[in-house]
């Protein structure tokens, strides 16, 4: 297993961040059948917004390139956790578990939510591996059902 380090991002990082997340996101894209999923439409802009809104966390590899990353920020004690992504060349190694991890370590003893498709099955074993639980299901449309998770501390 290679050298990762998690530190908090700085705004200079934001632009590669973006990057990675249109590339990560590809593979949810093709789940859908559906290139046009909010991820990939978010602009540098937007995720600035949330850098100020928040925190944005990030993993690097031993040359200090951006391998993954995740975003979240707390309203009224709960964490809500969005964009957990990791490099598709760099999955299956516990990274995503570990960012994860990362975010409870930010914010300790909180309430912590996050969610995704019901379609993202790796995604869910993920999330109840480290500890969450559904709590909630919310049907989009036919093609659509989102899954909330908790995680309580």
């Amino acid at each position: 297993m290679s050298l990762v380090e998690i530190r908090t991002a700085d705004r200079e990082d934001l632009e590669e961040i973006l990057a990675l997340q249109y590339l990560a996101y590809q593979s949810e894209a093709e789940l859908f059948g559906n290139k046009d999923i909010p991820p990939l439409k978010q602009t540098l802009d937007e995720v600035r917004t949330e850098f100020e809104e928040g925190v944005i966390l990030k993993m690097t590899d031993e040359e200090g390139a951006i391998i993954g990353s995740v975003r979240a920020k707390e309203k009224d004690g709960t964490v809500y956790i969005g964009k957990l992504m990791v490099d598709p060349g760099q999955r299956r190694k516990g990274y995503g578990r570990r960012l994860l991890s990362g975010i409870e370590k930010h914010y300790p003893g909180k309430r912590y939510e996050l969610f995704t498709s019901t379609r993202s099955r790796d995604n869910i074993r993920l999330y109840e591996s480290s500890g969450y639980r559904i709590f909630d299901q919310k049907k989009i449309d036919e093609e659509l059902e989102f899954v909330y998770m908790e995680k309580m501390t």
